[in-house]
């Protein structure tokens, strides 16, 4: 999706993510440098050399991944679609830089992979959700076809299971920092990207001044009993002809800091999840042990939230025809 990468992924490359992650965790905390506090430290030399490390490996593993793409364009290589690729010829329209152009598709990578594992996790958990909507993609779809994005308004039950997978599991686009929360901490409190007020704000006869931090608590909207009637259970129903839906769209954070890629993010969940859930059957494997939670501390979990197995609804001689009938979804 982001760079159209269709090979392994190498230990070393992940390893690097890993790091990059972590360090990124910290750096989006307000003030967890002393340099928050103290402005002129940064005139000192010596200080901050690991802060630029740091800065300088985000640089290096988003550009060289740009660069990959960017020499395949050059030498007509037969590649697919990317986002990476359609910012590179349109860049010109855009009025991008070539820095806003690295990280905005090096952002991609960060979050939709984990959604989609959730959304999986959910439909396993949840046999009876996941059977309503697998009847659902057989009454639009049939098994003589694939779902495509075209069918997206027609599948109503998909929208609210995904939507609800959001909210029942709180995931990090709104913020990769939030792999550095325990799982405890994540009961408690779920933050989202850091805001800041840019003038003096009255609020429930509070007065929050100009320049303070503002964390959006995400769990506790997730939670709210009067938009979400019983919020500790998984109910795709909270999200089938509600009024206020605009009350829900807080996943990707709000104002300046929302997530820039949601739309790109919300297509890429929707096509992921389509196509598994109209393929496959999925079932938790009763002998691992279940951690649901996981995932809401972030990326990378730090340990495996469960065992899928994933029992074929198509046949494989049947998705092999549909794949040439409809080569997109190849």
């Amino acid at each position: 999706m982001a760079y159209g990468k269709d090979t392994s992924t190498s230990a070393t490359e992940i390893e690097e993510i890993r790091k990059f992650l972590k360090s990124n965790c910290i750096a989006v905390r307000p003030g967890a440098y002393l340099v928050d506090s103290v402005p002129w430290l940064k005139y000192i030399p010596w200080y901050g050399l690991q802060l630029k490390r740091e800065g300088e490996m985000r640089r290096l593993i988003y550009t060289n991944d740009l660069n990959r793409v960017k020499e395949q364009l050059k030498i007509n290589a037969d590649i697919g679609p990317s986002f990476a690729r359609y910012m590179l010829e349109n860049e010109d329209a855009y009025g991008l830089t070539k820095t806003e152009i690295t990280c905005l598709a090096g952002d991609l990578v960060d979050t939709t992979a984990m959604v989609i594992c959730t959304v999986l996790m959910a439909a396993a958990r949840f046999p009876e959700e996941q059977a309503k909507v697998q009847t659902e993609l057989d009454a639009v779809l049939g098994s003589h076809r694939a779902p495509t994005f075209a069918d997206e308004n027609s599948l109503p039950h998909l929208y609210a299971f995904i939507s609800e997978t959001l909210r029942w599991r709180l995931l990090a686009p709104h913020g990769a920092h939030l792999h550095c929360w325990s799982v405890s901490e994540v009961h408690n409190v779920h933050p989202g990207i850091p805001h800041r007020t840019t003038k003096e704000v009255i609020w429930e006869n509070y007065c929050i001044p100009a320049g303070t931090t503002v964390l959006g608590n995400h769990l506790a909207i997730s939670r709210d009993p009067e938009v979400f009637p019983e919020p500790d259970e998984f109910k795709p129903d909270h999200w089938v002809n509600d009024p206020r839906d605009d009350l829900k769209k807080f996943t990707f954070s709000f104002g300046r800091h929302i997530c820039p890629a949601l739309h790109v993010a919300n297509s890429s969940i929707f096509i992921n999840s389509a196509l598994v859930l109209w393929a496959l059957r999925l079932a938790l494997d009763p002998a691992k042990p279940l951690h649901d939670m996981t995932l809401m501390a972030g990326m990378p979990p730090v340990e495996e939230p469960c065992v899928v197995e994933f029992k074929t609804r198509i046949s494989e001689a049947a998705l092999r025809r549909i794949m040439k009938i409809y080569p997109e979804v190849a």
